[in-house]
């Protein structure tokens, strides 16, 4: 069964038929037991039983009620004051005998929402434990849950109207801080309590956020400080490291003067020790839903680890501002710290930056093959350029495509390259029925657009004698219009710029229409006659001499699973377009002859 509700963006929607997470880097759990347990919940064992419901949000760290220990030390004990039966279950990642604590802020709610065919809601949960939790009371396989008050388990609406629907289902929730009675009166109680519990969450927010922006402003330091300094979790002050700092000194120092490598600073900090800040691994998703004695456990039995210095590591390091005495601000800008004292002199920053980008340099190789259509033609799907090689003898193109590229043909023949982009070029050539088609046409078509042409002129002709007769009236009434108070100068001073903007374009669209559509057909067809006798030097051509002609006449060469796609230079799109004012592109590709099993694989 489907509930209204729905896992983060980065889940799946929720089912009953609930998987247990198990971690994926530890093998103590004892699959087989869970799996035992997750059948039980399944079959109705526990559906007389309650949970505990704990939430300790992050946001709010000095409330009392805030402690997930406090609170798991009241519903325990109210349940077993009222007899109330706790579900003997424990799932790593979920619960402990029964007790569910969550390190998450409940005010934190999604907005959006999927209205499904069958007019259903769908909206989202941003709390595992709570999410997973709903459904197994929506189901009916547990009688209820038991939680300190009514903003531990909502402070939100979202979470406050599932609240709702589940109490008036039959669904047992108790409150060990307040009752609720099945009246209008109870229910006027819930609803000031939830109003006051998403006031309070919203304020707290609210100040924290407030409160980094503040520092953040006054230059003090909200994050870790990279390595070089220690974080005592004081955000007013981050002394130096005093074994790091001055080996980091003396690294800005190295690379400053451009005679070291990267990994020679790199095998020189090593050798002297330098390791980076002591970090435990990261968690995984289980390690962060684990309750508090088990994260303390973790915490114990998980050590700290210096790691070596990396190429990576180390060009973090060289262009961090954080060195020079500068912090993050607000606006994603470096500002003055007052938090901690910088370890380099700008001068010396700055001149290791200049040292960095001379680094940054292409590679070339100082004697290239000389084969020729190197870099001409591209993979039509991932862009890579084919690269010429000889193989035997033969010279082909290979194109070092992306895994998930759908190119499957990476290797052409020279022959049959050149032959495709000959009759490519041939595509370009008016036939002899495409000739008669322009002669047929000539005294209708032709003549109506000529027409149409001339029209356009006349109108552009007209509009220029207006604009050309306002300036001249702006020019020789300039005074009269300032005293009459028809113009402001601002507002003169613009209407004559517009003005004269306007007669500049139209000058540019009259030029651009002084050919005829007549003329433009005399210039295509000799074109054409030229591309014929271009394509007939080209078949007799060595590789050479053919390079030269399609680097003339081609802009663009791209080949995907045995096609070949081209675009011509400017000159030449008439050609391709057939004088047609629009044209599919997809007309514009040539297949190439079948593969040669001989091909080699590269």
């Amino acid at each position: 069964m489907r509930l209204g509700c729905a896992l983060s963006r980065k889940a799946k929607c929720l089912t009953i038929g609930l998987r247990i997470n198990t971690m994926k880097d530890t093998t103590h759990i004892d699959h087989m037991a869970i799996a035992k347990i997750e059948k039980g919940i399944l079959a109705g064992k526990y559906k007389n039983c309650y949970f505990t419901y704990g939430r300790r949000s992050d946001k709010d760290p000095n409330n009392q009620k805030n402690s997930l220990s406090f609170q798991k030390k009241q519903t325990v004990l109210y349940a077993r004051n009222n007899h109330f039966i706790l579900a003997p279950i424990t799932i790593p990642g979920f619960c402990t005998d029964g007790v569910i604590s969550e390190k998450h802020s409940g005010y934190e709610e999604d907005d959006e929402f999927t209205v499904n065919k069958d007019g259903s809601v769908t909206v989202t949960i941003s709390r595992p434990k709570f999410r997973r939790l709903i459904g197994y009371l929506t189901k009916g396989l547990i009688k209820g849950v038991i939680v300190l008050c009514y903003d531990r388990i909502s402070r939100n609406s979202t979470d406050g109207a599932l609240i709702k629907k589940l109490i008036r289902q039959g669904v047992d929730i108790r409150f060990v801080w307040a009752s609720y009675e099945k009246n209008a009166s109870g229910s006027m109680h819930m609803n000031a309590d939830q109003m006051f519990a998403q006031h309070h969450a919203e304020i707290t927010s609210e100040k924290v956020l407030e409160m980094i922006e503040e520092m953040r402003g006054q230059g003090k330091i909200t994050n870790r400080a990279p390595v070089g300094y220690l974080n005592k979790g004081n955000m007013d002050w981050k002394p130096q490291d005093p074994v790091r700092a001055p080996l980091i000194k003396k690294m800005f120092e190295m690379a400053a003067t451009g005679e070291w490598s990267l990994s020679d600073i790199v095998g020189w900090a090593n050798e002297q020790g330098f390791t980076m800040t002591a970090m435990r691994r990261k968690r995984s998703e289980n390690e962060m839903l684990m309750d508090e004695d088990d994260e303390d456990a973790y915490f114990e039995n998980t050590p700290k680890i210096e790691r070596p210095l990396t190429v990576v590591g180390l060009h973090k390091i060289l262009t961090s501002k954080f060195y020079m005495g500068l912090t993050m601000g607000n606006n994603g800008q470096w500002v003055k710290s007052i938090a901690h004292e910088r370890i380099v002199e700008p001068a010396l920053f700055q001149q290791t930056q200049v040292a960095l980008r001379k680094r940054k340099v292409s590679i070339h190789y100082v004697e290239k093959l000389s084969l020729p259509h190197r870099g001409i033609v591209r993979c039509n799907d991932c862009g890579r350029v084919y690269t010429p090689y000889v193989r035997k003898g033969i010279q082909y193109y290979y194109s070092r495509c992306p895994e998930d590229c759908p190119n499957k043909s990476r290797n052409i023949n020279v022959t049959d390259l050149e032959k495709a982009i000959g009759d490519a070029i041939k595509q370009l050539v008016f036939t002899e029925s495409e000739k008669a088609e322009i002669d047929a046409k000539t005294s209708t078509d032709i003549a109506i657009m000529e027409n149409k042409r001339q029209a356009e002129l006349d109108q552009i002709d007209r509009r220029k004698r207006k604009v050309r007769e306002d300036l001249a009236y702006i020019g020789t009434n300039k005074l009269t219009l300032l005293r009459t108070g028809a113009y402001q100068p601002e507002e003169l001073l613009a209407e004559n710029d517009k003005l004269t903007t306007e007669l500049n374009l139209l000058l540019g669209q009259e030029a651009a229409s002084d050919a005829s559509m007549a003329e433009v057909i005399k210039e295509a067809i000799k074109l054409s006659e030229l591309l014929d006798s271009v394509a007939a030097i080209y078949d007799s051509a060595k590789s050479t001499d053919r390079e030269i002609i399609i680097r003339k006449v081609f802009s663009e060469l791209t080949y995907s699973n045995n096609m070949l796609q081209f675009k011509c230079k400017n000159s030449l799109r008439l050609m391709q377009s057939r004088l047609l004012p629009t044209y599919d592109p997809t007309g514009n590709r040539t297949p190439l002859p079948s593969l040669r099993s001989s091909c080699p694989n590269r």
